[in-house]
């Protein structure tokens, strides 16, 4: 399968304990074993990316529709609003209009929503509102999926270990990552 993966940095596979911000090994990173796989991913992470507002969608949508025909899409953001104090109600807004425009693109069931891992506190994650909004935040993701007519994966149920910046995840995070979500793709090709 052809694979899209749209997401911030833990999508893109970033390793906070690296002094100047590096990436995880491909080996390591969630697409790249993916990729290994036998799927095709292409790796749309961006570091700090966050749920676009509908105004700037556009860059968004000229990039995928290079890299079409895929099979699936899979959207992870969310965390880097909350970071910034979005609500969690306004984040999910956004991601719904996301969702629908890229259901111009690709059909619904061909799109799989994941709720972001809910944060810890750590040295990113400092107070306890930004914990509770991550938490919001699931059951945000879960009724834009339902209202989208996507398939739905909650991150925060998979128990994803994290670094101590209280976002990132371990190399043992991306492994467990990854089997989760190939999980779910094999379950929902298999409903077809």
């Amino acid at each position: 399968m052809r694979i899209l993966c749209l997401g911030d940095s833990n999508t893109w596979g970033y390793d906070s304990r690296s002094l100047f911000g590096d990436r995880y090994p491909s080996n390591i990173r969630w697409t790249g074993i993916l990729n290994r796989s036998g799927h095709t991913v292409i790796n749309l992470g961006m570091n700090g990316m966050c749920v676009p507002a509908a105004a700037q969608l556009d860059w968004i949508t000229g990039v995928i529709k290079k890299e079409l025909p895929v099979d699936w899409v899979i959207v992870m953001l969310g965390t880097n609003n909350l970071l910034r104090n979005d609500s969690a109600q306004q984040t999910g807004a956004d991601l719904l209009h996301l969702l629908e425009t890229l259901k111009t693109m690709v059909p619904a069931e061909r799109i799989l929503l994941i709720a972001p891992v809910t944060l810890q506190k750590g040295t990113w994650v400092e107070g306890e509102a930004m914990i509770r909004a991550s938490e919001q935040f699931s059951d945000v993701c879960r009724a834009v999926a339902e209202t989208a007519e996507t398939a739905f994966l909650d991150a925060s149920e998979c128990q994803i270990p994290l670094l101590y910046d209280g976002v990132h995840f371990t190399e043992e995070g991306h492994a467990k990552f990854a089997e989760q979500v190939l999980r779910k793709l094999n379950e929902s090709e298999g409903a077809r």
